[in-house]
């Protein structure tokens, strides 16, 4: 496909497409080209570089996170708005976890995060958190669905790895795995869960992002209200 006929939004979507299947090492100009069926020369006129690319792909799926209506959000009921915000976040990076990869290396500032950013901001002051509270709400709900989907993230690239490598990776990674049991055993609460589904590599329980959601957004109610409590006295 000549340059000509190649639309940067089809750009973004070829790479979105291939940074999903292939991750952040996969995703190479002359790749995404044969994708589109044209030159990386091409593909380079349009976006630039390759980060400038991935920087583009992140802040377009951005835009895939719902918005809550915040006419329905109030301090005495806000936690529902809050929850779909985080149930969004959590799920886009699940869909995309190169995207975890990529704030590490990456400033994502672009409008599609922006707008999210945003909203997620208003809905906290809509939630009663005053000031810089908003922002120590947002933020703190923010890392709390990052660090979550970061066992996602981890696991999409070992996969990817054990693909390319073929039998050595998975033999290491066999071997690695009774290395760990190894060492489990030697301690009572982990030796009593090798022979369940926790003990696999990167496992939670089931409902503990629901579960460690709704911890949260209980702490911070409490600690909007305590704050509030101690301003008024």
């Amino acid at each position: 496909m000549p340059r000509d006929t190649l639309t940067r939004e089809q750009i973004v979507h070829a790479a979105v497409e291939l940074l999903d299947a292939e991750g952040m090492e996969g995703l190479n100009m002359r790749a995404l080209g044969k994708r589109l069926g044209a030159a990386a020369t091409a593909v380079y006129w349009h976006v630039g570089s390759k980060d400038d690319l991935i920087a583009l792909a992140g802040d377009h799926v951005w835009n895939e996170i719902a918005l809550p209506d915040l006419q329905r959000c109030s301090p005495d009921d806000w936690r529902p708005a809050a929850t779909d915000m985080a149930d969004g976040l959590h799920a886009m990076l699940t869909r995309h976890p190169w995207l975890v990869q990529a704030f590490g290396s990456l400033l994502m500032a672009g409008p599609g995060k922006a707008r999210h950013d945003d909203h997620n901001l208003a809905l906290y002051e809509a939630a009663g958190f005053t000031g810089a509270r908003a922002d120590q709400a947002a933020a703190a709900v923010f890392t709390f669905v990052l660090g979550n989907a970061v066992g996602t993230a981890a696991a999409a690239s070992l996969t990817r790895k054990l693909d390319r490598e073929g039998d050595n990776a998975a033999q290491s990674m066999r071997e690695g795995m009774a290395k760990a049991r190894e060492v489990a055993s030697s301690f009572p609460r982990l030796r009593a869960r090798l022979e369940t589904a926790a003990a696999d590599y990167g496992a939670a329980p089931d409902d503990t992002f629901a579960f460690g959601l709704r911890a949260v957004l209980a702490g911070l109610e409490s600690q909007r209200d305590a704050a509030d409590s101690f301003e008024s006295a």
